[in-house]
Formats: C-alpha cells, sequence, structure tokens
C-alpha cells in the first residue's frame, strides 16, 4: 500500500500467523448506533477472533460528561483497559464489525493519545476475517490475566471546543468533518435529532467512507486516500483537526492521515454533538 506509517495496520495474513503469541492482544471494539437495534457485546460472545476481549466504546469513557463517549481520563483508561489485560509492552490490534473499521480506529486512538504506539487496526475488520474464512471462537471467553497500562497523555492529539473555536476563527488548523454529506450539510438529521443541523463555519467535508474500498472492505492506498484528502480541500502540509457526530468515525480521517505520514492531526473529540449543543456558536449549513 506505501503507506509511510504501515504500522497503523495489520492484515489478517499477519493477525492469524500471530494469534496466541505472548505479546500480542487483540480487541474487538465493534460499536452500533442505537437506531441499527444490534449489540455488539452480545455479538462479540456470539463470535469473534480468538482470544479477543471486548472494548466497550461507551463503558470506557468519561462518565462526568454530558457528551456520549468522551476521552476517559487517564488513570480511568488505565485500569480498564488493564482489567481486559492489555497493558505495557502487549503489540495491540483493534478490530471492529464495519469494513474499515472507525470504531476500531476510534481506540486505536485512544490508546496513541495515551502515549501505546504499538497499536494497529486490523484491515478489512471482522468482515474481511470471516469472508476469508479464518479461525473464529464462539465458546465462552475466558477471563483476560490483569495487565498493567501507563498512561502517557499526549496533548498534540486532542481539541476541545475553544480549540476548535479558535481554529475557526484564526484558520491556524483546518477542520475535517467525516460525517455524511447530507448531515454536514444540514439537509438530514445528525445522530441525535434534537441537535442543531449543520457543521462547523469553515469545515471541509470528506465522509469517511470515501477512504475505504468497499470490494476490498479495506482502507484505499495510499496515492487514492492521499487523492481524497486533497479532492476534500485538504492542504496535507498544515495542520489539521478531524471531528463528526460523535468522535468516532473521526478517527478513521485521523487513521488516514498517519498512515500517509502525517504528524500534526488532532482528533476534536466532542464533535458536532457538543457544537451543536452551544446555542453561542455559528453553524453553517449548505
Amino acid at each position: 500500500m506505501d503507506y509511510a506509517n504501515p504500522d497503523g495496520l495489520v492484515s489478517t495474513e499477519w493477525l492469524e500467523r500471530h494469534l496466541g503469541e505472548p505479546g500480542v492482544r487483540v480487541v474487538d471494539a465493534s460499536y452500533w448506533m442505537k437506531s441499527m437495534q444490534r449489540n455488539a457485546r452480545e455479538e462479540f460472545l456470539d463470535c469473534r477472533i480468538p482470544g479477543a476481549v471486548y472494548f466497550d466504546i461507551d463503558e470506557i469513557s468519561d462518565h462526568d460528561s454530558d457528551i456520549p463517549h468522551m476521552l476517559p481520563k487517564p488513570e480511568a483508561f488505565a485500569e480498564a483497559v488493564g482489567r481486559l489485560g492489555l497493558g505495557d509492552g502487549h503489540r495491540v490490534v483493534v478490530y471492529d464489525g464495519v469494513g474499515g473499521g472507525s470504531a476500531a480506529a476510534r481506540v486505536w486512538w485512544m490508546f496513541r493519545m495515551y502515549g501505546h504506539k504499538d497499536v494497529a487496526v486490523l484491515a478489512g475488520g471482522f468482515p474481511k476475517w470471516l469472508r476469508e474464512q479464518r479461525v473464529v471462537d464462539d465458546l465462552p471467553p475466558s477471563a483476560p490475566v490483569p495487565a498493567v497500562f501507563t498512561p502517557r497523555f499526549v496533548p498534540s492529539f486532542l481539541r476541545e471546543l475553544d480549540d476548535v473555536a479558535a481554529a475557526m476563527k484564526t484558520h491556524g488548523e483546518q477542520i475535517v468533518d467525516g460525517r455524511k454529506p447530507e448531515r454536514f450539510h444540514g439537509v438530514a438529521p445528525d445522530a441525535d435529532p434534537n441537535v442543531r443541523q449543520g457543521h462547523i463555519p469553515g469545515s471541509l467535508n470528506l465522509p469517511v467512507a470515501e477512504l475505504v474500498d468497499p470490494r476490498e472492505l479495506t482502507l484505499l492506498p495510499a496515492d487514492a486516500m492521499r487523492e481524497r484528502f486533497e479532492k476534500a480541500g485538504v492542504d496535507l502540509g498544515k495542520p489539521v483537526v478531524n471531528t463528526c457526530g460523535e468522535g468516532i468515525t473521526c478517527c478513521l480521517l485521523t487513521l488516514g492521515l498517519y498512515l500517509l505520514g502525517k504528524t500534526d492531526v488532532a482528533n476534536y473529540d466532542g464533535s458536532w454533538s457538543e457544537w451543536a449543543a452551544h446555542e453561542e456558536l455559528p453553524v453553517e449549513t449548505g
């Protein structure tokens, strides 16, 4: 794929070869919107990659915030992943139930947010794994052996409301929105139909689905991915802040930019759920 940072992904072939090795940990980060009426945890219990543990994005979040699945505090994250057997020195491989893997990318970003660089997303996720008829486990999972995770917060990977409001005014950072066009332009309700519709003024729209090859279920090769960003108006020579509806899908933009070798990239964790809730902040449609 000629990525500048290929370590952000591992192939299904690689993972199957390394399953069960002492330093390798597999994480199922599948997440479904409520409207889909699917239970990711139950699906994990029914069928999963052998040895995988389930990472609940809603559970491992900041429960003091009114905004859904916000990044938890460092100590809370460390405790939660440690209980899952994920710790220092482990090679963490994350997958989810969708080709492309926005939820997996979210967990990838969270680990990197807390200084764990040895983490990758499974290219093609569980759909590709199943399509290739690779080994699965449907027996009750064993309890993970607890591990020690040492969080090392990386502030440059995160932007908050005031940071994004400043970037909107100064244009010091490009704001890239990964939602579907109809939600970005305000012609269709967002994940929460009660919030205002539209987007942050001046932001660019690159729907995350455009980064995924629908036949292969994997992220596009480097040249094609670079073309998608540039076509959306993104200057790859300038800093980027990614946003979306609830801070999950935009992580796939962040992963894509990481694969291309771009380091000056952050996520707006509150995303549209937070921005739209502040009536004093401007909203753009069309």
